[in-house]
């Protein structure tokens, strides 16, 4: 368990102290005044629609023992004799409390023994942090990112889950603009870097799949000599990714020839199996984008210096997460729900998983808007109605106004428009989703985090009663 000092705080941020002692304990450090625990430092962080210092009452009354608030020269006098606030709990004051946050983290850092390792990508770096997780905490005491904690709030709560204990400490790190990796990497220093992939995520932010490169690439470039690096050897910006890290490179590919190659892999409606480095592997997750993921964490033990025979055994009792590829059996269909986000890669994944499912009457895609792709979205909406159709998806459904284009690109390779269907959005596909979805189906639903897709797979739920796989 964590027990930091108010005073630790005011020399690792250049805070403030505007009333309290400086030598009470802090068990720990949050940012939600719904979720704070007893005695932790909540720390006010401004909102798109809201302001931080707001909820600061609500935080030491759920029990809070100091408070971080944004303020500048000229308030501080008023915070000083808010009376109701400061006799409660210490209050502490800071310009940028955001910017505190990450410095804090970066101090606690500083102090712990866990090896720490980044893991970022264009799609997968989720699944790939809970895989790791997953496998590296049966043999080490290990902490990862909750969630999809990877950005500069993410990050430091995650870091802040980590004492002295803790030996390998995993972070997801996300971006969406130019620069947001390397500031995460000065915050958690990570001594080992995983890029799961480079693909057309965020153009909307980063500009084009080489400017998506160069912002994952900033990962490989902050390591230190004598640390390692996971890449995918089927990516075509690996070798470029290798050549500007002066670390270890661990590659992993499939029928490729890296360092962890997987071969003979195929798939069932349970998961996949595949043959790695002479073993074979039972894997409870669908499709070659889950298994590059496996591998990719499979990579990451082998570098923390775990032997891959150790390691494997583990693999069978894996589970990807809610909403990621996720098996859902309801009465007469079936469901594969990987509502939790979406880019072009991981779409045009997903399609690959369907298409290489049999045995049922109908395979359906159903794809929502993929987002913050900027000028290039109706092109890549195009495209995967046109890929469905190529792979043999016998229903294409769009939702939203970005996906119309899916559904015309299904239209124009061959499907009918009574197989290729829009709706305008969630709400009325809710409303659909049971006529369109009949006996012996099988549906896939994969949309961005914005569009909340799993609203449809709540819908089925609710009309069929099944067992979830």
């Amino acid at each position: 368990m964590n027990v930091f000092r108010i005073a630790d705080f005011l020399d690792a941020t250049g805070a403030r102290l505007v009333s309290g002692s400086s030598k009470e304990p802090l068990p720990g450090v949050a940012t939600d005044s719904r979720t704070v625990r007893e005695g932790e430092l909540f720390v006010a962080l401004d909102g798109p629609s809201f302001r931080g210092n707001d909820f600061a009452r609500a935080a030491v009354r759920a029990g809070a023992g100091a408070v971080c608030l944004r303020a500048g020269e000229d308030d501080v006098a008023d915070l000083a004799s808010d009376v109701s606030l400061a006799g409660a709990a210490p209050v502490l004051a800071h310009p940028d409390p955001r910017r505190a946050l990450g410095d804090f983290a970066a101090w606690h850092r500083s102090r712990l023994a866990a090896r720490v390792v980044g893991i970022t990508g264009s799609c997968g770096k989720t699944t790939t942090k809970t895989i790791a997780v997953q496998l590296l905490e049966n043999l080490l005491p290990t902490v990862g990112s909750p969630r999809s904690f990877n950005n500069d709030i993410g990050v430091p709560l995650t870091l802040f889950l980590a004492d002295e204990s803790t030996r390998a400490l995993v972070c997801e790190l996300g971006t969406n603009h130019p620069g947001e990796i390397a500031t995460l990497c000065r915050i958690a220093r990570p001594e080992a870097g995983v890029v799961t992939n480079v693909g057309s995520s965020h153009l909307e932010g980063l500009g084009s799949i080489e400017g998506v490169a160069h912002e994952k690439a900033d990962l490989v470039r902050s390591l230190p000599s004598d640390g390692f690096c996971v890449l995918n050897g089927d990516c075509r910006f690996a070798s470029r990714m290798r050549d500007e890290t002066s670390a270890r490179v661990i590659t992993f590919t499939i029928e490729g020839g890296g360092d962890l190659d997987a071969r003979e892999v195929w798939f069932h409606p349970g998961g996949s199996v595949f043959r790695l480095n002479g073993h074979e592997v039972a894997f409870p997750l669908m499709g070659t984008h889950n298994v590059q993921n496996c591998l990719a964490a499979l990579g990451l033990c082998v570098g923390l210096g775990l032997a891959l025979e150790d390691v494997l055994p583990f693999v069978g009792q894996l589970s990807g997460g809610r909403q990621r590829t996720e098996h859902v059996d309801l009465d007469g269909i079936s469901v594969i729900d990987d509502s939790y986000n979406s880019n072009p890669d991981s779409a045009m994944a997903a399609v690959r998983v369907l298409a290489g499912l049999h045995g049922y009457r109908r395979r359906v895609l159903v794809l929502g808007d993929m987002l913050e792709l900027g000028d290039r979205a109706e092109g890549m909406h195009r495209d995967i109605g046109m890929e469905a159709v190529a792979a043999g998806i016998d229903v294409v459904v769009g939702i939203g106004e970005l996906a119309r284009a899916a559904v015309l690109g299904a239209r124009d390779s061959g499907l009918s428009a009574t197989s290729a269907l829009h709706l305008p959005d969630v709400e009325t596909a809710r409303d659909a989703i049971g006529e369109i979805v009949t006996e012996g189906d099988l549906v896939l639903i994969k949309g961005s985090r914005g569009m909340a897709l799993e609203r449809l797979v709540d819908a089925l739920r609710s009309e069929r009663v099944g067992v979830t796989g």
